[in-house]
């Protein structure tokens, strides 16, 4: 399923951020590599801060780190040296950082003096969140492992990294949680299905 206006939005964001980003990042001899793990800091930090309680704070850093993370493939493609190991380094990293984020969003809801029964309904959101999400990403390298190159679903990692960053600005971050636990789980199924679509047309 396409949403209507996707790719014209990615499109835009690739001219007017991504490219003029690593065009910058390259005149600061920066590699692609290094720009991922400083990301990576920039998301840990992030989690730090809204652990905290600093929510706002933690949204701008990490809409910050997530915006170093458009850029590094970007930056590898500009300078030559994309390699299968960046792709992989860049991959675990996103990884591991939105599993940061989501550890700091779970010590600032036991630290936030929530009643009982809202902090187990906001802990229960986190884990399906975080579940659905990282199912969500797995699928697409699985599928790439099986010769399937399929980004199709309604939440992929950018609406996701998009929302949280959007949550923790407004301070709304529960409602965030519960809605991309919902949409990734519907994603996941999306997902499996279509991959299954293009084994079978393939076989």
């Amino acid at each position: 399923m396409a949403v209507p206006g996707r790719e014209q939005i990615r499109e835009a964001i690739l001219q007017y951020v991504e490219l003029p980003g690593a065009r910058f990042l390259r005149a600061l001899k920066l590699t692609p590599n290094a720009v991922t793990l400083i990301g990576f800091g920039f998301t840990v930090v992030a989690a730090y801060l809204v652990g905290s309680g600093w929510l706002l704070a933690g949204g701008i850093v990490f809409l910050l780190g997530s915006g170093l993370d458009l850029m590094d493939g970007a930056l590898a493609r500009l300078t030559g040296k994309v390699s299968p190991f960046g792709a992989l380094l860049d991959s675990v990293f996103d990884r591991l950082g939105e599993a940061a984020l989501f550890v700091g969003l779970a010590f600032y809801a036991l630290g936030a003096g929530f009643d009982d029964s809202y902090l187990l309904v906001f802990i229960i959101a986190l884990f399906l969140a975080l579940i659905f999400s990282q199912g969500v990403s797995y699928l697409r390298a699985r599928g790439e492992g099986l010769g399937v190159f399929s980004k199709a679903g309604l939440m992929t990692r950018t609406e996701r990294v998009i929302l949280l960053g959007i949550g923790l600005l407004i301070g709304q971050i529960f409602w965030v949680l519960l809605l991309i636990a919902a949409v990734s789980c519907f994603t996941l199924f999306q997902r499996m299905f279509t991959i299954r679509r293009e084994l079978d047309q393939g076989g």
